[in-house]
């Protein structure tokens, strides 16, 4: 005879777990109870549901939580699999919302096969994502720094009109109102903390794009960083968030499946003979979307090589250059043939999406393509 499954619901919290226990031929949970989140007492449970040989299934939403719980089950000899919060089926009408209707919803949804499982990276590539992470909070730290600076000057009436901010000029000219008599006292006092602290900032997120230039040469990240910035638009930074946040690129067979996976597709409400499609759904990876559109908008220049974009190409395959330089020319037209009639922000989102087809198409290619070229 078979074992019997039993399917876990797990409603996953700083403290706590919500585990509701559903048979396979039940039809509703004949366990539902809350467990302190220690590994020892949970592993313990788990033990006494798998007696007899019963096979143990669970599942819990993608959260803050992380992977350490699924790694902790998977250890012990249980299935347990992370299933992606914005892809669970909701009733229009439904307006319960607690830890034992969730655990519940989860263990009957994930029974019937209804749940999308996410990819669980390792550790290693985990350790990675976070140094890329820091580095995106780093940025928007410096960004607040750098208001914190201007707000206080122009509330004292100090205002830089002589271009673009945070250049040379811009620089020399805070040096200068500095030295002058335009602050005094207190305000002194806050412009050199405010500078001070954005010029630490500054200071650690070099050190962090050293850290990840190094990351860069190795072996786990060399070959996708090194493909996807054959592409123009897509730096190296850009190149090592696309390759820890997506991981394993394989695991989409066509270029649709990213896109939608990336959250750049329309939405739509169609019915009958009327299609309705409206902005993009955003469900998916918010920083890869971020590089995405940030690239996009390069498409507004004219295709061309630059020495920048030729180093990076340098050794890699004809096949490959080809391939991006066929992109830029794709790109630059669609970007100017849906500015023409709509606001540049939908071209530019219309551009990431067709970006993504070509990084897609690029990391599809077979490895002996990466051979050197010629000199």
């Amino acid at each position: 005879m078979s074992p019997s499954i039993l399917y876990l619901g797990l409603d996953v919290h700083k403290d706590s777990v919500m585990i509701a226990v559903l048979p396979a031929d039940a039809v509703g949970p004949t366990r539902l109870e809350r467990l302190p989140y220690d590994f020892k007492k949970l592993e313990r449970f788990c033990a006494r549901l798998a007696q007899d040989g019963t096979l143990l299934r669970a599942c819990y939403e993608a959260s803050g939580a992380g992977y350490v719980l699924q790694r902790a089950m998977t250890s012990w000899g249980h299935t347990c699999e992370i299933v992606a919060s914005a892809l669970i089926p909701t009733k229009p009408g439904e307006r319960r919302k607690h830890d034992k209707h969730d655990a519940t919803n989860l263990a009957r949804l994930y029974r019937a096969g209804e749940l999308t499982p996410i990819r669980i990276p390792s550790e290693a590539e985990e350790r990675v994502r976070e140094i890329v992470r820091c580095r995106e909070t780093l940025q928007r730290e410096i960004l607040r720094s750098r208001h914190y600076l201007l707000k206080l000057l122009l509330r004292r009436g100090l205002v830089y009109h002589a271009g673009a901010h945070w250049t040379l000029r811009h620089r020399a000219w805070l040096d200068e109102v500095r030295r002058s008599d335009a602050l005094s006292g207190g305000d002194a006092v806050a412009f050199d903390e405010y500078r001070a602290l954005l010029e630490y900032k500054l200071a650690r997120r070099a050190e962090l794009d050293r850290q990840i230039e190094a990351l860069t040469l190795t072996p786990m990240y060399h070959a996708t960083v090194a493909r996807l910035t054959c592409f123009r638009g897509i730096s190296t930074l850009a190149a090592m968030v696309l390759a820890t946040e997506l991981g394993d690129w394989q695991r989409f067979e066509k270029p649709t499946q990213l896109m939608a996976y990336l959250g750049v597709v329309p939405t739509e409400h169609s019915s009958g003979t009327r299609e309705r499609r409206g902005a993009i759904t955003k469900a998916g990876n918010s920083r890869c979307r971020h590089v995405l559109v940030q690239a996009a908008w390069i498409a507004r220049r004219r295709p061309r090589r630059s020495a920048r974009l030729t180093r990076r190409q340098h050794g890699q395959s004809p096949a490959l250059i080809a391939h991006a330089w066929k992109a830029q020319h794709r790109l630059y037209t669609l970007f100017h043939r849906i500015a023409a009639r709509r606001p540049a922000q939908i071209a530019a989102v219309a551009v990431a999406r067709e970006l993504v087809g070509f990084l897609w198409a690029a990391m599809q290619m077979p490895p002996a393509a990466d051979a050197p070229t010629a000199a």
